[in-house]
């Protein structure tokens, strides 16, 4: 009963027998088989030359991607209330250099293309103020909404017309796509992305995310990106651990099939939330109205979660569970307004 995150759920059974079935000697670093197979699989995916490479975690993959498309003397704008703005301890400075976050606000935490566009107005041409070098975006976002593939095309118009660098913070990644069922290239690169962050643990995986690097730039960028992981003490020895992870969320379809779960379960969850929902219910987050004794009587009765902010809560179901096992917390929200 933790709905914490899906920062906490167990690991996909696929992805353990993938990890087994890596257990034997092969090259150190990326240098081994299953490495080398990440181009080659996610180009397949995003129907497009991909450049792929495997990292630690989700904030090390947005930073060297940031890394790559930003300068130390330049600025990214994001969201407000953006991960990199508020859970990554200064990351996208340590790792750009010093490059500064241009934080905007927009509902449920999404950037509008009208107010990057008068944020860029707002920055003189000339050495005394810090230009925009990139754009990033989380899909889904921070309150668990979805960026259609017109509503990124929309800022990669934006990218494209300033010479920006396009980044999407992609931890759920999948959970978007499961709810859009487009194509993930029409998201991604179809849409002006240059540079994404697969996200793998959120969604089953034990340890390790994806960085993916699209377009004419990709190879030269994902070069760059190498050094940047190496740099920051991100290169495993044992690379192969991690590559067989990923390939094992993608290349059967395990990465849509576990965040499908996870999207269907927040949709039995929020039939109990009724009238409470801040937001609406696109990926696998739900934030709800709840006094503090109402969170305390869910707490009481074995329901773990965060609260988010005064009379709110955060509520995030996961791969491993349905609309059975969440079925005692959306009764116990129906009952708090029966009780």
């Amino acid at each position: 009963m933790h709905f914490f995150s899906d920062n906490v759920t167990p690991i996909s059974p696929a992805i353990l027998a993938a990890i087994a079935a890596a257990d034997h000697a092969d090259h150190g670093y990326d240098g081994d088989a299953w490495s080398a197979r990440l181009d080659g699989a996610f180009s397949d995916l995003f129907e497009t030359p991909v450049s792929a490479l495997w990292v630690a975690t989700g904030t090390a993959a947005n930073c060297i991607a940031l890394a790559t498309l930003c300068p130390p003397y330049g600025g990214i704008i994001c969201h407000e209330e953006a991960h990199i703005m508020v859970d990554e301890c200064g990351a996208p400075g340590f790792f750009t250099h010093g490059a500064s976050l241009m934080a905007l606000p927009g509902d449920g935490a999404k950037l509008s293309p009208q107010a990057v566009t008068d944020r860029l107005k707002m920055i003189r041409p000339d050495v005394h103020q810090v230009p925009a070098r990139a754009i990033s975006i989380t899909n889904a976002t921070e309150y668990g909404l979805v960026y259609a593939p017109d509503e990124v095309a929309a800022l990669g118009d934006v990218a494209k017309a300033h010479g920006l660098g396009f980044h999407m913070d992609g931890a759920r990644f999948a959970n978007a796509v499961a709810h859009l069922g487009c194509a993930p290239a029409d998201v991604t690169w179809r849409a002006g992305v240059d540079a994404l962050s697969f996200g793998c643990v959120k969604n089953g995986g034990m340890v390790g995310e994806a960085l993916l690097f699209f377009g004419d730039e990709a190879p030269a960028r994902a070069a760059e990106a190498k050094r940047w992981r190496k740099r920051s003490g991100h290169l495993f020895s044992k690379g192969r651990y991690l590559a067989a992870q990923i390939l094992a969320m993608i290349e059967g379809g395990l990465w849509l099939d576990n965040a499908g779960r996870a999207n269907a379960a927040a949709q039995a969850l929020a039939a109990g939330a009724a009238g409470r929902l801040m937001h609406a219910v696109q990926a696998n987050e739900l934030f709800v109205r709840l006094t503090a004794d109402e969170a305390a009587s869910l707490r009481a009765q074995g329901f773990d979660f965060y609260d988010w902010g005064e009379g709110a809560a955060r509520l995030v179901t996961n791969w491993s569970q349905d609309a059975q096992s969440v079925a005692p917390l959306a009764h116990a929200l129906r009952a708090l307004d029966h009780g």
